[in-house]
């Protein structure tokens, strides 16, 4: 049963990161340049910042911390970019990071989800270390998204409203 549920956590979190990525490549679709750097404030970050910022969690979380790679992550540096990168290539750069972090997460059996791992200061399990990067990825997806339609005045077709069943009259 634990292995079961272990693999069904494991399953829904790359089916999850799957989606959500999509999501942030149909918004880099539909953003040109100046919009994907754009801000109203210092206090804003921009989608490009957003798409680096989850890039260096990903990283960090799940290749270095449950993967074993080197961290080589700089979060200040994902908030003060304000520019140099096209959609396209951010696309890139998520989807690469985030297929390898699911192949970490994919290769790991239900056993291993209580191995500690250390990432970000923080020493926790590997099914927290998952868990909050998911959390993490969605919430960020949202920001992105909500972004998208202000930037394209339009909305993004990902969610369609169930079909009313015809009236019979």
């Amino acid at each position: 049963m634990e292995s079961e549920l272990g693999q069904l956590f494991l399953s829904h979190s790359t089916k999850k990161l799957e989606q959500m990525t999509g999501h942030i490549e149909a918004c880099l679709s539909k953003l040109d340049y100046a919009s994907i750097w754009s801000r109203n404030g210092s206090h804003e970050n921009t989608v490009g910042n957003l798409v680096l910022h989850l890039e260096g969690n990903v990283r960090q979380w799940i290749i270095h911390g449950i993967g074993g790679v080197p961290d080589v992550r700089q979060r200040d540096l994902e908030f003060s970019i304000a520019g140099g990168s096209t959609a396209a290539e951010l696309a890139s750069r998520i989807r690469e990071t985030v297929n390898g972090a699911m192949a970490i997460i994919g290769g790991l059996s239900a056993e291993r989800l209580v191995d500690r791992i250390t990432a970000q200061n923080s020493t926790v399990s590997a099914l927290v270390a998952i868990y909050q990067v998911v959390g993490h990825f969605q919430q960020h997806t949202g920001q992105i998204m909500f972004a998208t339609k202000q930037l394209t005045g339009d909305g993004l077709g990902f969610y369609q409203p169930p079909a009313q069943p015809a009236n019979p009259a």
